[in-house]
C-alpha cells in the first residue's frame, strides 16, 4: 500500500522519471478551473503529447453528469486499457476522477497529485473512489488504488484559509480515533501555529496503517469515517437546501456531535468531551443550524454507507485516542446532538 506513495519536493521530475519507466499509449490530465490555474502549469510543461481535460470545481460537479464529460473526452482521445489518467486537484477530483478511470474500459492506470490539505491528508489514500448520487455523499464508488500517489507539500501555498481549516478536520479526526499524545499537541497549539511539516506525515502514516490492515472496510477501517456519519448528513441537507459547507466544516459539526453521543453512552469523561467540543468549537465555529433541520438531518443518517439493515451505524471515540465502530445510535440521539451543537 505504501509502496504507490511518494512524497516529492520536485513533483514534476519525479513524475517525469514514473512516466518513463512506463509505456502509455495516451496520457489524459484531469484538472478542475482551479487547479489548471495555480498547479498544473508545474506539471504540465515535463509531460509527454497529452490531452487536458478541464472540469468546473466544487462537490455540486461531483455527479454521473460530470462523469459523462470525462468519460467522453477519454474516448474522443481514443484512451485505451493501456492509457493513463493523471488527475490534478482535491478530494472532489480525486474521488471521481479515479472512479472515470476505473470504471473505463473496465479500468486503466491513474496518477493521484493531490492538491489540498483535505487530499494528501486522507481523500488520497486508501484507494476509495465515488461519486454523490442524489445529493447522496459518495453513493456510487469502487475500491482501486493508483499506480502512484504523488504528495507535494508546496501546493498547499494555494489554497485559501478556509480550505485549509477544511483538511484540518480530518487531521483532528486521525488523532482522536488513533493517537491521544498527538492530539494533546494538536489541541496544545491554535489553527495557524500548528506544524504542518510533522502533522502530515504523521496523518497520512495512520490512514495508511488502517486501510492497509483492513483496505475494504470490513472492521477497523470504519474508524475512519468517525464523524462521518452525522458530518455527511449535514452536509447533504445543506447541499439540498443550496447551503453550502466545506467537507471538513462538515466532519467538525460530526466530530463534535458523535462526541457528544460518546458522552451520553459512557464511553468519553467529561473533562475529554469538553476538550474535544471545546477545542474544534474554537477553530471551526458553528454551522448555522436550527432546530427546523433537525429531522432531515436525523433523516438523513439513515442512508449512511456503514448501516445495516434498519440500524443507524456509527463510529464513536472510546476514550481519546480509541474508536469503536459499529455503535447503534437512534434518530432521536442525533437531534439530541445537533441541538447540544447548537447550544455550545
Amino acid at each position: 500500500m505504501t509502496d504507490n506513495i511518494l512524497f516529492s519536493e520536485n513533483p514534476a521530475v519525479d513524475l517525469k522519471k514514473f512516466l518513463q519507466e512506463r509505456n502509455y499509449s495516451k496520457i489524459a490530465v484531469l484538472m478542475d478551473n482551479h487547479t489548471a490555474v495555480y498547479c498544473y502549469p508545474a506539471i504540465g510543461k515535463i509531460l509527454p503529447a497529452h490531452e487536458k481535460i478541464e472540469i468546473p470545481s466544487g462537490e455540486e460537479h461531483k455527479n454521473i453528469a460530470t462523469c459523462e464529460l470525462i468519460w467522453d473526452e477519454m474516448t474522443a482521445f481514443e484512451m485505451d486499457r493501456h492509457s493513463a489518467l493523471i488527475i490534478i486537484g482535491g478530494g472532489v477530483l480525486g474521488d471521481m476522477g479515479g472512479f472515470c478511470a476505473a470504471t473505463y474500459k473496465r479500468g486503466i492506470d491513474f496518477i493521484l497529485i493531490p492538491t489540498t490539505l483535505l487530499s494528501q491528508v486522507d481523500a488520497s489514500v486508501g484507494g476509495k473512489l465515488g461519486i454523490d448520487f442524489k445529493h447522496f455523499k459518495n453513493h456510487i464508488g469502487v475500491f482501486k488504488t493508483p499506480v502512484l500517489t504523488l504528495m507535494h507539500s508546496g501546493f498547499l501555498s494555494t489554497l485559501p484559509e478556509a480550505e485549509k481549516r477544511s483538511g484540518f478536520a480530518e487531521v483532528i479526526k486521525h488523532a482522536l480515533i488513533s493517537d491521544a499524545t498527538s492530539w494533546k499537541q494538536i489541541c496544545s497549539r491554535p489553527f495557524n501555529e500548528q506544524p504542518w511539516e510533522i502533522l502530515l506525515p504523521h496523518s497520512i502514516k495512520v490512514k495508511l496503517k488502517v486501510v492497509s490492515s483492513d483496505p475494504y472496510e470490513k472492521g477497523l477501517r470504519k474508524t475512519l469515517n468517525a464523524g462521518h456519519t452525522i458530518g455527511h448528513a449535514v452536509e447533504t441537507y445543506l447541499l439540498q437546501a443550496d447551503r453550502k459547507i466545506l467537507h471538513g466544516e462538515a466532519v467538525a459539526v460530526g466530530l463534535v456531535c458523535e462526541a457528544f453521543l460518546a458522552r451520553e453512552k459512557g464511553m468519553l469523561s467529561e473533562r475529554e468531551f469538553g476538550e474535544i467540543s471545546s477545542y474544534i468549537l474554537g477553530v471551526f465555529g458553528k454551522v448555522p443550524l436550527s432546530p427546523a433541520d433537525d429531522e432531515a438531518i436525523a433523516k438523513l443518517t439513515s442512508q449512511d454507507k456503514k448501516n445495516k439493515g434498519n440500524k443507524i451505524l456509527c463510529v464513536l471515540l472510546d476514550g481519546i485516542g480509541n474508536a469503536k465502530w459499529d455503535c447503534e445510535i437512534r434518530s432521536d440521539e442525533v437531534k439530541r446532538a445537533l441541538s447540544f451543537y447548537r447550544s455550545a
